[in-house]
This record gives structure tokens, C-alpha cells and sequence, in this order.
């Protein structure tokens, strides 16, 4: 049986998210302070709000992260490349982007890699010209492709130099599950890692996708499943 992380262990795996449109900067601050104590991974806000993150993330070892193309991934190469380039200016380490959808749909996997490559490439070089050194992911909105797609999409992100390939943007028809999480860290096993969002609100249903094979998890509900944790590890 695989070793249930400790409380530490499993926060270091949580993306701590908000990113409804509506959110106010209140709420963003205070997700971000609550990463930052918790010792959360990264702090997940929309675009608009990353010089705020990192400022307030300074010194802490939770990353300011947002995502870019989001949640479509159909935007113009050279729109998801300057939003990139944007973000990265304003202090992001972690970005998170849609891998276009339309055009796996397609079956033009070259063009989506060649879309990726484009973006990690110019992500790194300002990443680089910042003194970051950025983690990217790639979300392939596994709720929308079949079997064969979300392996061909996985493959796209690994082969445009990605860091992780992740499940869901949350505002798509479904969430993750055990059984793509598992389909995406056979197809990528030893080249990239998984994250697996959407739907993740509790302890078992994050502990389940951990052992299914997934290294971050991205949550609006981290500080509930971190408490849940603790208390586990408390009786």
C-alpha cells in the first residue's frame, strides 16, 4: 500500500486556487496569505492579480502562479506568448496554460506542438532574463477528449518541453479522475509529472489522485483537505 503523505508533504503538492471572475482583491489576498502559511506549493490567481501575489509571496516558499490562454487555449500563438511574457514580468514562477483544444480536435497535433514550443520557449528566455526558473503546465481538459486524444495531447505537451501535462481549467464539464490520471502518468511517466485539477474537494478524493499518480494538485479547497490531513495525522 503507498505511503500517505504527511501533512507537509501534501501541501507541498497543492496549488491553492482561486480563479473566478469574480473574484475581488480581498479574496486574492487572502488565498495568498493562506498559502504562504500553509506552505502551499503555489498560490493560483488570475493574471490581473500576479504582481500582487508576488509581492505578498516574497520570501515564502509558496510560488505566485496564474494561467494563460485560460480557460480556452484557443488564443493566437502570439497572444499566448506576450501574456506569458506578461505575467513572468510581473512575478509569476508558475504558469499554467490551455493546450488548443480545437486543434487536437483536428488532429493537428504539429501545429498545437508547434503553438506549446513557441510559448515554453519565450516562457524560459523571460523566466531567464527575470532570474526564475519557471515550472510550466499544460492543461489538456481531459472531460472534452477521448482516451486516444488525451494520450496524443499529453504527448504534444511533453514534446513542446513542458513540465507538467494537467487534467482540467475546473470550468469544463468535468473534473479530475483516478482513471485519467493514471492514463496521463503512464503516457508521460519519466518526462513530465501530472497535476490533476478540478472537482478535488476533499481529503480521500486528493489522496486517491496522489496515489493514482499525480504531483500537484489544484484546489480551491486546500486549506480543508490540509486541515483533514492534520487531524488524520493528530488521531
Amino acid at each position: 500500500m503507498p505511503r500517505t503523505p504527511s501533512p507537509r508533504e501534501l501541501a507541498r503538492s497543492i496549488d491553492h486556487t482561486l480563479l473566478r471572475p469574480d473574484a475581488r482583491e480581498d479574496e486574492v489576498r487572502r488565498l495568498v496569505e493562506e498559502a504562504a502559511e500553509a506552505g502551499f506549493a503555489a498560490a493560483m490567481v488570475p493574471p490581473c492579480w500576479v504582481g500582487l501575489a508576488a509581492r505578498l509571496l516574497a520570501g515564502t516558499r509558496a510560488a505566485p502562479a496564474t494561467v494563460i490562454a485560460f480557460p480556452l487555449g484557443y488564443a493566437h500563438p502570439r497572444a499566448r506568448v506576450a501574456e506569458s511574457e506578461q505575467a513572468i514580468a510581473d512575478g509569476a514562477a508558475e504558469l499554467d496554460t490551455v493546450v488548443n483544444l480545437s486543434l487536437v480536435a483536428s488532429g493537428e497535433d504539429g501545429r498545437a506542438r508547434d503553438d506549446l514550443a513557441a510559448w515554453v520557449e519565450a516562457s524560459r528566455r523571460a523566466g531567464r532574463e527575470a532570474g526564475r526558473e519557471l515550472v510550466l503546465k499544460v492543461i489538456l481538459e481531459t472531460a472534452l477528449l477521448a482516451d486516444e486524444q488525451k494520450v496524443r495531447a499529453a504527448e504534444v505537451a511533453v514534446a513542446a518541453g513542458a513540465d507538467f501535462v494537467k487534467t482540467s481549467t475546473g470550468f469544463g464539464p468535468g473534473g479530475a479522475t483516478v482513471e485519467d490520471v493514471r492514463l496521463l502518468a503512464r503516457t508521460v511517466g519519466g518526462r513530465a509529472r501530472v497535476k490533476a485539477s478540478g472537482g478535488i474537494r476533499d481529503l480521500a478524493t486528493a489522496l486517491a489522485l496522489l496515489e493514482a499518480g499525480a504531483e500537484r494538485l489544484g484546489t480551491s479547497s486546500g486549506r480543508a483537505i490540509l486541515a483533514a490531513a492534520e487531524a488524520a495525522a493528530g488521531g
